[in-house]
């Protein structure tokens, strides 16, 4: 049996345990008429080359500037967002695939896992963006995957540690099942166990925290139910109770936050509303227009919040909510495996 979406480009199927489990298929997530008075102005029209250029910026910046030094550490992530992104906005081509590619592997350590830069010690996060960008570049066989070690990283109780000193978070579950999925390689890890641990994370108010106990927490969540997602166990989910806790995070400015009491900001939310289909419970138009507000008309780029400095991360997030809120112009995106519809789609149905 299978979960799936109704969208315009139709994402991948995944496994569930039974017929009850797939709710809504045909629900719709189009927002209707976008011309309507409910939703602003378009993006930008030359926003497209706008974010080309932040994305250049980010990338190709002089190493030894000021912001080049203090973003060394996560630049591999970086260049995940910004890639995608520029994916989502059909602009992937902009960039030289070899330098890039060339790049990613020159940041794999000789344990097989992937740093942050170059020389730069390994961790599943990083593991987890260079499999995604060669997903991009359809590039993922220069990749020797008998020699990536994320299948080592599994603790006996299902549990993942990010690296080899042994920090648990249920980030790292998620990472590590999307990346051994993208990799046709989740039988070299206990599926069940893994499982177990996720929803032994599961509170009382329907969300999931980083680790048993632990508090519910939007970013958490998405990694918990799209780690569901990929291993057929959203059964698991109380969509109902899960989709009350997230839609109560929206605001009265139509941002959504992360925790109650806290400010809106663009993130993660988006992806497993769609996931657990209550995505209708909330203001779809109001998001969209926060999102729209806090565009950089001037310079380009996506903020965390409305006159907020503008960085990668957020812009991700922003393109790929306006994405799954069928905005025109843009391509799908998959919300489990946060990579475009059509990537995921080459990787799974071509074998």
């Amino acid at each position: 049996m299978f979960y799936t979406f109704s969208r315009r480009n139709q994402p991948p199927i995944y496994p569930t345990a039974s017929d009850s489990e797939i709710e809504s298929q045909n629900s719709e997530v189009l927002i209707p008429e976008w011309e309507s008075s409910k939703v602003k102005s378009m993006l930008d029209t030359s926003y497209q080359l706008k974010s080309l250029l932040m994305f250049g910026a980010y990338y190709h910046q002089k190493k030894d500037g000021f912001e080049s030094v203090v973003i060394e550490h996560l630049r591999l992530n970086g260049a995940y967002w910004g890639l995608t992104t520029l994916d989502i906005l059909g602009k992937l081509d902009a960039v030289d695939k070899d330098e890039v590619v060339s790049w990613i592997m020159e940041c794999q350590d000789e344990s097989g896992g992937f740093g942050g830069n170059i020389g730069h010690d390994p961790h599943v996060l990083f593991t987890l963006s260079a499999i995604q960008i060669l997903a991009l570049f359809d590039k993922i066989d220069v990749l020797d995957v008998e020699k990536l070690d994320v299948a080592n990283l599994q603790n006996e109780d299902g549990s993942f540690a990010g690296d080899m000193w042994g920090e648990i978070d249920t980030r790292f579950s998620y990472v590590a099942i999307c990346s051994l999925a993208l990799l046709h390689r989740l039988d070299k890890i206990n599926v069940e166990k893994a499982v177990k641990y996720i929803v032994s994370c599961k509170n009382l108010d329907g969300g999931f925290g980083c680790t048993p106990g632990a508090e519910s927490h939007a970013g958490q969540i998405f990694c918990c139910v799209g780690a569901l997602a990929i291993t057929g166990s959203l059964h698991y989910v109380d969509k109902d109770l899960l989709g009350w806790w997230l839609c109560e995070r929206q605001v009265k400015s139509g941002g959504l936050n992360g925790r109650p009491e806290k400010l809106p900001d663009v993130g993660s939310l988006i992806l497993f509303l769609i996931i657990i289909d209550r995505v209708h419970w909330i203001d779809k138009g109001k998001l969209v227009n926060f999102i729209l507000d806090c565009q950089d008309k001037e310079n380009g780029g996506i903020s965390d919040r409305p006159d907020d400095a503008v960085d990668v991360f957020h812009t991700y997030f922003g393109i790929a909510g306006l994405s799954l809120l069928e905005y025109q112009g843009l391509k799908a995106i998959d919300p489990a495996y946060a990579l475009p519809v059509e990537v995921v789609n080459k990787i799974f149905l071509a074998k």
